[in-house]
């Protein structure tokens, strides 16, 4: 059967290489059994790319990580490795001084180092402590056990002076630090020691104008923060920040260094004699208020202020209080003078006891009736006589007086601690204490109150508030405004009685001066026995409160003096006392006599 033929497909011609449609390029003729390559190259072109993926994952995210690493947080890091390196030192400012009315120093500080060490950073304790033992005076095996410790920080010396700070710091020793840590002179030594207190371990002021100004004292710490390398050395080209410190600021005083040391001697002198077991005195001036002197014994030291007994760091001449006897009839007659009940030649027909409720109150000696002026009944200091004026001024009116002087309230003086006294209003009183109060017991005052008082009838009648800072940082501080107590005319009555005191048959002989004419009072009153709360035993605490010239004013003079076991009167013990004071006061302040003649005081009506 004769064979079919097939017409040739489009785009083939017969005996020509079959190719295929569309396509310029030869197909190459695949071996029967042959694999497809076309669908293996793919499977190999997909594994190659997974693979290859895997590999440029970790180092796309690597790159990534240092492109934000020194890119974007490169200066964050940057920052964050030099503050871990930054150490921050306090600066400390240096406490302000404290000076007397002339500039003379009472408290200063001078700069010094407490030398610390960080014992992790310390290579060889043994040798560090050899190096330091001489500079710093602490024994090698105690510097040794110190360095070799667990800790990172402690304490190898303390208020080191500048020069042995600079030779430790030329040994370059790894580990060793120095922190600010002043030290506080006080190169009066008990001189106003009282008045100017002392600081704590932290300088921080404790007692005192140390602690009442403390604020203004202690300034503004300051701080450094230094780069430091390994061994903890402040690195040259390293970040050094410094705010500075604001030191502290000068407080003047009106105290008169000279005549408070003058005046503490004496005082000193009084507590060796066997019987005072504390003396105070205030010197004021008369004009101003200002406090010249201030102090008691026992005193103290203030840069042994640690070592003392906490009992006597205080300031008793303004936080203790006694009874002050006779000096606060001056205030009784004085009322009775402004009131117009009196006046100094007024006599008077004094018995030697006089019945008060249910208690009979004498004078110091029980006595016939006598015909005293009123200026006699000051100047003998007659107790029966006082009261006699008192109930003739009534209760209120003299309580009135009490507290127009300052009985019972605090001066403002500017130190801690002061008391008020103790002083009960006239609706408590009955017959006996009226009584009492009239002369002088059963209201207690301080030292300072009672020289205010005199104060204010050497000025004139007008109480000024005493004061003790004159300036602080070179600002003078605020003028005390005075207050009138009672007329001129009434304060030179009160001078004249006041001066009988010390004249001829006063009280208070012992009181004078040489050349100058003083004015004052004495007062004996029984001390309370702190064993019973009563009278009983107790002694007695004699006072004398003057002034003088007693012409011319310029200062006023309070003493008393605790005796327990002595009877002795105030015109005996506490009088000389104020003349050596005084004394003192008028000649170094250069205070001329004004040379007119002291009156003739008229004591007795029958004179």
């Amino acid at each position: 059967m004769p064979t079919a033929v097939r017409p040739p497909a489009p785009g083939r011609r017969t005996g020509d290489r079959a190719t295929p449609r569309g396509s310029g390029a030869f197909a190459p003729r695949r071996a029967p059994g042959s694999p497809r390559l076309r669908g293996g190259i793919r499977a190999s072109s997909k594994r190659l790319t997974g693979g290859l993926l895997v590999v440029l994952a970790p180092l796309l995210l690597v790159m990534g990580k240092l492109v934000l690493l020194q890119g974007v947080d490169g200066g964050d890091y940057a920052t964050a490795a030099a503050q871990d390196r930054l150490r921050s030192y306090p600066i400390a400012a240096l406490r302000g001084e404290v000076v007397d009315r002339d500039g003379n120093p009472l408290a200063y500080t001078v700069a010094a180092s407490r030398v610390v060490a960080d014992p992790t950073v310390v290579a060889d304790p043994a040798r560090t402590a050899l190096a330091l033992t001489t500079l710093l005076d602490v024994p090698v095996s105690e510097l040794t056990d110190q360095l070799s410790g667990e800790g990172r920080y402690v304490v190898l010396a303390e208020q080191v002076s500048p020069e042995i700070v600079d030779a430790i710091e030329e040994l370059g020793l790894g580990g060793i630090f120095f922190e600010d840590d002043p030290i506080r002179l006080y190169p009066a030594g008990t001189v106003a020691g009282q008045v100017v207190g002392f600081v704590g371990r932290d300088g921080d002021g404790l007692a005192g104008i140390e602690h009442a100004f403390d604020e203004e004292l202690a300034g503004r710490p300051g701080e450094r923060r230094v780069e430091v390398g390994s061994g903890g050395h402040p690195i040259p080209s390293g970040i050094d920040e410094s705010t500075p410190a604001t030191d502290g600021s000068t407080v003047a005083l009106t105290l008169d260094a000279d005549l408070q040391f003058v005046m503490e001697q004496r005082l000193d002198e009084a507590c060796q004699d066997g019987a005072t077991t504390r003396a105070s005195a205030v010197v004021l001036d008369a004009h101003t208020g200002e406090v010249v002197a201030m102090g008691s014994c026992p005193g103290y030291d203030p840069a042994d202020a640690r070592q003392t007994d906490a009992e006597l760091l205080r300031n008793p001449a303004v936080s203790d209080v006694f009874e002050p006897g006779s000096v606060m009839k001056a205030v009784t007659l004085a009322a009775a003078v402004e009131e117009g009940v009196a006046t100094p030649d007024t006599v008077l027909t004094v018995n030697g006891h006089i019945q008060a409720g249910d208690a009979v109150v004498t004078d110091a000696h029980d006595h016939e009736p006598i015909d005293w002026t009123v200026t006699g009944v000051l100047a003998k200091s007659s107790n029966v006589g006082t009261i006699m004026l008192a109930r003739q001024i009534g209760d209120e009116t003299l309580e009135e007086y009490l507290r127009a002087f300052g009985v019972g309230s605090t001066t403002g003086i500017e130190l801690p601690g002061e008391s008020a006294g103790i002083f009960a209003g006239s609706e408590d009183w009955e017959a006996s204490r009226a009584a009492n109060v009239a002369i002088g017991q059963g209201v207690s005052v301080t030292t300072l109150q009672m020289a205010s008082v005199y104060q204010a009838i050497a000025n004139d009648g007008v109480r000024i508030p005493p004061r003790l800072v004159a300036s602080v940082g070179g600002r003078p501080g605020p003028e005390p405004e005075g207050t009138r107590v009672v007329s001129e005319s009434t304060a030179d009555q009160m001078a004249y009685m006041l001066e009988a005191v010390v004249g001829p048959g006063g009280t208070a002989p012992l009181a004078q001066v040489d050349g100058f004419r003083v004015a004052g009072k004495t007062g004996t009153a029984q001390r309370a026995n702190p064993e019973c709360g009563c009278y009983d035993g107790g002694g007695y605490v004699t006072t004398f409160v003057g002034f003088a010239p007693a012409d011319d004013p310029q200062y006023v003079v309070a003493v008393d003096l605790e005796r327990p076991t002595s009877s002795a009167e105030g015109g005996q013990v506490a009088a000389p006392v104020f003349a050596d004071i005084m004394r003192q006061a008028l000649t170094a302040d250069g205070i001329v006599p004004s040379g007119t003649p002291r009156p003739d005081f008229r004591l007795t009506g029958s004179e």
